[in-house]
């Protein structure tokens, strides 16, 4: 039987028509269990989604990151991160204007949401290294989780985008580059697809400004920074971890 993968949950937590914040709390973990029984565990990766995933899409990425690392030889936990992802409208072309611009604004408030779970359970486990892995608009939920962790030194252990689309310009020293440079502590890696039609089309329609996993980045960065350049069948995530060679 499948193992049951552990999640961390802020659905419900925002209008997918506008963006705003509908709970107070933090964040749900499912199960509790798992998060509460860490002791020993060396290290965990956190898989955060993109946009247009409803709950069973986003389990249905988790597990294909899970499969996908354990074929690689990884043998520590997957944990998923699910949030308001399926915003309302984003299936048609007179919405998708507004639908991505509130799936921005959701995917960056979750930046608080996840640093705070990144500080509660380092509290209690301060050795546990955790690796964040982000798929399209999941891009833009670890660069303001980092945004918000940008006192903690070291605090997340290692960064990789697929198919990014947050902004080129965002890793960079007049952005966040000086932050990600602080609080990752080995290294961002950027697998990026010039062919990729949906950043493609993102970036033409003006939707996203040089989506970064489909521009690459282009001139100073930080030294923990890299790109690799893949060949994806398209933009989805199956796509792209298909085309990982090698992990951590």
């Amino acid at each position: 039987m499948k193992s049951r993968i552990p999640r961390i949950s802020t659905r419900d937590f925002y209008d997918l028509g506008s963006g705003k914040k509908l709970k107070s709390k933090s964040y749900d973990l499912y199960p509790k269990k798992f998060f509460e029984t860490l002791v020993g565990v060396p290290e965990i990766t956190i898989m955060i989604h993109g946009l247009r995933n409803n709950k069973s899409g986003a389990l249905a990425k988790f597990s294909i990151a899970q499969n996908r690392l354990r074929q690689l030889g990884y043998e520590y936990p997957v944990v998923g991160f699910s949030y308001d992802s399926n915003t309302k409208g984003i299936q048609y072309k007179s919405c998708e204007k507004k639908a991505t611009n509130v799936g921005r604004i959701i995917a960056r408030q979750n930046g608080h949401n996840l640093s705070k779970f990144i500080i509660d359970i380092k509290s209690k486990f301060p050795h546990l290294k955790i690796r964040l892995m982000g798929h399209s608009l999941g891009s833009e939920v670890i660069i303001h989780t980092l945004a918000k962790l940008k006192n903690k030194n070291d605090v997340v252990e290692s960064v990789y985008f697929f198919g990014a689309s947050t902004p080129a310009d965002y890793i960079t020293p007049k952005k966040f580059g000086r932050i990600l440079q602080k609080t990752v502590r080995h290294k961002i890696i950027n697998y990026y697809n010039p062919q990729d039609e949906v950043l493609k089309y993102a970036y033409e329609t003006g939707l996203i400004e040089k989506p970064l996993g489909y521009c690459g980045l282009h001139g100073k960065s930080m030294s923990k920074y890299v790109q690799k350049k893949v060949t994806p069948k398209n933009h989805r995530f199956v796509s792209y971890a298909a085309v990982l060679k090698s992990f951590p």
